[in-house]
């Protein structure tokens, strides 16, 4: 089996293990892949590995010899997934790798805006010349009490919940059509405008659709409580980032922290990366890092080993086309 990893940068490799992989297959790895480059380099491939690479209609019509793709990731929308049903070529995901390291991170955010510690360490040098023992410039607040609302309670979501419990936090859901409350059952589900009005913490860790897509709006970022902050690990396209921009700056919630943006790497005049929002202070941004723990980038390439030996034994999992 010719097996083709179109952007293994994205798994940063040089601590990872890829022998298991490469047990299956003759593996060939590129760091990254432009889109005029990957149908010359899938096209003798049996086995397409991808995290972020498009694989479009085109690509099926040009690699013959193609009989499964891989996901180096959870969400599929990098695949055209009914191109892939159309050829018959099934396409399997990874899901469940980096659970604890983003439900982490999500925290990591909430935390520091909850106490400014970013704020204070940025000013340590500051500290020397305070007419008391310590510094009040900045506010900090406990969570304890506080009630986080959560939109999209699967493995992260339940990860976030409990962590948040653990806090002394009452966590609620937003209510979603068709959820079967498998996870988190009794975390009360909510209608959309009392979620929005009554958290105090809102976290986004649902999927993109466009259902979802901007879920977060000047409509709904108007309803929020003056004092909420915003956590987003999951998609940056959940985002109105013009309209969380101006809530910012116009003081209407209490500050975003953010891992994704809706353009990675982002545009220099993304509204959100406009210096003087920044430096208030209310806004932490971090370039996509919730996932990127050792053990979580191990476990998502032994998740992909795993569904290339599952379909070797003829009884592929995971399957998302």
């Amino acid at each position: 089996m010719n097996l083709t990893f179109l952007d293994a940068s994205t798994l940063a490799p040089a601590d990872l293990d890829f022998g298991p992989l490469e047990q299956l297959g003759t593996l060939t790895t590129f760091p990254t892949t432009s889109p005029a480059e990957t149908t010359a380099r899938c096209q003798n491939a049996d086995v397409i590995i991808t995290n972020k690479v498009l694989i479009t209609a085109d690509t099926f019509q040009s690699c013959p010899n193609l009989k499964l793709i891989l996901i180096a990731a959870t969400g599929t929308n990098c695949v055209d997934l009914d191109a892939a049903k159309s050829h018959r070529i099934p396409v399997c995901n990874v899901a469940g790798y980096s659970s604890n390291s983003v439900a982490q991170h999500t925290f990591a955010l909430l935390l520091n805006l909850a106490t400014n510690v970013h704020r204070y360490s940025a000013e340590a040098k500051l500290w020397p010349d305070s007419p008391i023992f310590t510094r009040l410039d900045h506010p900090a607040t406990e969570l304890a009490g506080k009630t986080l609302g959560i939109a999209g309670l699967g493995d992260i979501g339940s990860a976030v919940a409990n962590i948040a419990q653990s806090f002394g936090m009452h966590v609620q859901a937003l209510a979603r059509e068709g959820s079967s409350n498998s996870t988190q059952p009794d975390t009360p589900r909510v209608d959309r405008n009392t979620f929005f009005s009554t958290s105090d913490v809102i976290s986004l860790h649902c999927p993109l659709t466009p259902e979802t897509k901007n879920l977060i709006n000047a409509d709904t970022l108007v309803l929020m409580k003056q004092s909420a902050v915003l956590i987003n690990t999951s998609r940056g396209p959940l985002v109105n980032e013009a309209a969380l921009a101006y809530a910012i700056r116009t003081n209407s919630i209490a500050g975003a922290g953010l891992d994704v943006l809706a353009q990675e790497p982002p545009s220099p005049d993304n509204p959100l990366l406009a210096p003087t929002l920044l430096s208030t202070g209310r806004l932490l941004i971090t370039p996509h890092t919730a996932w990127i723990s050792h053990q979580a980038r191990q476990s998502l390439l032994a998740g992909i080993t795993a569904n290339l030996q599952s379909f070797l034994n003829n009884t592929p999992t995971n399957r998302v086309a």
